[in-house]
């Protein structure tokens, strides 16, 4: 999964013409791994299996078995069942200067079977900071640089919406 994460992570620094801090970026990825089970909701009683939120890691990959449940939030407001393809990658907003948008999601427990999902998470060993060359008079600058795994250290005193916290955490 890191050799998936290195070349899309590269064709996404590639489209935005910052090719060049790609191997950097590489050097500084820590990954982590998280297996997720979700019990049946019959049994538990619980239809929720995941509160909504987006991630806070650079990029996630997920993997998840046949059973539906992931949901995602529209600019309305609606949740709608999400099928993804059987890996999606997501990444972090501030390094693109909110070019890339935090994708807001949930996971719904609706069928009478557990569920299971595999993510790969990345977190930066170094400092995140927006390629000047996404910052122009169109995208003004608009986080401040982060310190990736200090931010997490600092996350649970963070009073804010789950969804929210890095942004507000690094907004300029």
């Amino acid at each position: 999964m890191e050799e998936l994460d290195q070349v899309v992570t590269r064709m996404v620094f590639e489209n935005y013409g910052v090719e060049k801090y790609h191997d950097a970026h590489v050097q500084s990825t820590s990954y982590h791994l998280r297996f997720n089970k979700y019990k049946n909701p019959k049994k538990t009683g619980m239809d929720v299996g995941l509160k909504p939120h987006t991630d806070n890691s650079f990029s996630s990959i997920l993997h998840q078995n046949q059973v539906c449940g992931l949901e995602i939030c529209t600019k309305d407001g609606d949740w709608i069942v999400f099928y993804p393809p059987p890996s999606s990658v997501l990444y972090l907003a501030i390094w693109s200067n909110d070019r890339i948008r935090p994708c807001r999601h949930r996971v719904s427990l609706t069928e009478d079977e557990e569920r299971f999902s595999i993510g790969q998470f990345t977190f930066m060993k170094e400092v995140v900071s927006i390629p000047n060359e996404l910052v122009d008079e169109d995208h003004p600058r608009l986080y401040k640089p982060l310190e990736h795994l200090e931010f997490f250290k600092e996350i649970k005193i963070i009073d804010g919406k789950p969804d929210r916290v890095i942004q507000e955490y690094c907004r300029i």
